[in-house]
Parts: C-alpha cells; sequence; structure tokens
C-alpha cells in the first residue's frame, strides 16, 4: 500500500511528472490547500523561472550583439535584412525588458555575457579572425538600445 504522501503526489510526483505535479500544486494553491504544498519544490521552480528570464534576456542580447559586429566589420553585406533584424532584436529586448523591468539593474552583467557569445557567432557567421572583434562590448547601452543606432566602420 503506498502512504498518503504519495497518492496525492507530494515530493516524489515532482521527480516522477512534473506536469502532473504543476497540476496538483495549481490546484492546492487554488483551493487553499496552502498546508499540502510541495513548497520548497515551488521555490526552487520560482527561482529557476527567474533564471530563464535572465537566460532570455542574455539570448536577446546575443543576436542583436552579434548582428552589430557583422554591420560593423562587414559593411559591405550590410543591407534591409540586416538592418531589420537589428530592429526586430531590439523591439524583442525592449519588450522582454518592459515584462521583466527589475532585469535592468543586471543588463550590464548581461552584456557581458551575451557579447562572449556574440564573438563566437560573429566569428562563425563572418569568417573573420576573432581578434578582429574587441575584447568587450564596443556599444554602450544607449547604442544598444537605440533604434536609430548603427555602428559605423571599424574604427582603424
Amino acid at each position: 500500500m503506498t502512504s498518503s504522501l504519495h497518492d496525492s503526489g507530494g515530493p516524489d510526483l515532482y521527480e516522477r511528472d512534473f506536469y502532473a505535479w504543476t497540476a496538483q500544486q495549481a490546484r492546492l494553491l487554488r483551493a487553499g490547500r496552502l498546508d499540502q504544498l510541495d513548497l520548497a519544490n515551488i521555490a526552487e521552480e520560482i527561482e529557476s523561472m527567474g533564471r530563464s528570464e535572465y537566460r532570455e534576456l542574455v539570448n536577446r542580447l546575443v543576436v542583436l550583439l552579434q548582428h552589430l559586429l557583422k554591420w560593423r566589420y562587414q559593411p559591405g553585406l550590410r543591407g534591409t535584412f540586416w538592418r531589420l533584424s537589428i530592429k526586430e532584436q531590439r523591439l524583442r529586448l525592449a519588450d522582454h525588458l518592459a515584462d521583466n523591468q527589475s532585469l535592468k539593474a543586471r543588463f550590464d552583467d548581461a552584456v557581458v555575457h551575451a557579447y562572449r557569445l556574440a564573438v563566437i557567432g560573429a566569428v562563425r557567421e563572418t569568417g573573420l579572425a576573432e581578434r578582429t572583434f574587441p575584447a568587450s562590448c564596443p556599444f554602450d547601452l544607449a547604442q544598444i538600445m537605440d533604434g536609430d543606432f548603427l555602428p559605423g566602420d571599424p574604427p582603424t
């Protein structure tokens, strides 16, 4: 015979069937049965959701920074497609920050993380040497978010 904790799901349900666990926890919350909640795993999932929002910020920045680098370092390939891609990423980034305003405090940190990945992507897509690109992000917050900013040719 199984325990009542097992029958109701409990912590082992979290390990066996995450989807069922989430549905169960939502039902318990809505019913006000707070004493039956799997608080440790709920707390972990809430923290995980926050980390996911930060990762989304970094991912948006990676794409945008990569496109800005390609724009700067491949002037002969500039065109409508790249310009619109930069515009799209800025809009997506602005929307994400509007939905998660506290992430603005982590923007500088996210740029540092994103820039490393953006350089790798730019090297892969352009065929240029990694040393072509600055060691740290050459764009400031205002430039990254400015809908009218497109970087000029690289400094010589």
